[in-house]
């Protein structure tokens, strides 16, 4: 079985990405073939291989996320049809597809899924500059959630007045861009500076959950990466000498 629906990676256009307002962002339908989508849903990983993240506190005052979180390992168990589209994933096709929309070959995969329950929100906040971009799989059904209850991600347009490093709410923007969720909808943004975005409270019934699988795509430029481990030799050193 194919997972990752080929016509539709081929038809994203990366100049229109590329060129969207207030940032690059897309929101396909249909990026997993049907069957695939269906296979998913049906095999989501179990809320007992995920760690609680309620209650942290984030940088630059802002509220927390909360939820639940699994970030995938090679020895992570999900089931098998996750398995096979995190192949697909980390394979030539969908490779190409990034390289394409975000005009570099220097970056690397880090795989999640987010389990949402009510009265938990996403605040606004502009992600990880070592963040190249995201992309969200929306994996909720009609069987087991409403839209009205809420999940969509949204795209927040400041007009350059906020600092990505403030606390701003929802109501501050200048306007907004929801994104669709529902019928095997996906979601790709790319990150810069003024990427702000967030998901509102959740409103669903007590035991309902949002489910996201994420793949976020982080830099892996040659500088960055020599940056990076310059740092670590430094630190080395200075505690070696402490």
């Amino acid at each position: 079985m194919k997972y990752l629906n080929l016509p539709i990676l081929k038809s994203i256009d990366a100049t229109a990405f590329q060129n969207a307002n207030p940032y690059p962002w897309v929101n396909p339908q249909g990026f997993l073939t049907e069957d695939g989508f269906e296979k998913l849903t049906a095999n989501m990983p179990a809320l007992s291989l995920f760690e609680k993240s309620f209650g942290y506190a984030r940088n630059y005052n802002q509220p927390a996320h909360d939820r639940y979180i699994l970030e995938y390992q090679k020895d992570t168990p999900v089931p098998e049809p996750w398995q096979e589209l995190i192949k697909e994933i980390q394979g030539k096709e969908y490779r190409h597809l990034i390289k394409k929309m975000f005009g570099t070959r220097f970056f690397k995969l880090r795989l999640y899924w987010h389990y949402t329950p009510q009265k938990c929100a996403v605040s606004p906040h502009c992600d990880s500059s070592l963040k190249l971009g995201t992309q969200l799989f929306y994996m909720n059904t009609a069987a087991n959630w409403d839209p009205q209850w809420g999940g969509q991600t949204v795209v927040l347009d400041d007009n350059g007045k906020f600092e990505r490093t403030s606390s701003p709410n929802f109501d501050d923007f200048d306007s907004e861009i929801v994104a669709q969720t529902m019928g095997n909808r996906s979601f790709i943004f790319g990150r810069n500076g003024n990427s702000w975005h967030g998901v509102r409270p959740i409103t669903a019934p007590e035991g309902k959950l949002r489910q996201v699988f994420i793949v976020v795509f982080e830099d892996a430029s040659p500088l960055l990466v020599a940056t990076k481990r310059l740092k670590r030799l430094k630190k080395k050193i200075f505690s070696t000498n402490l």
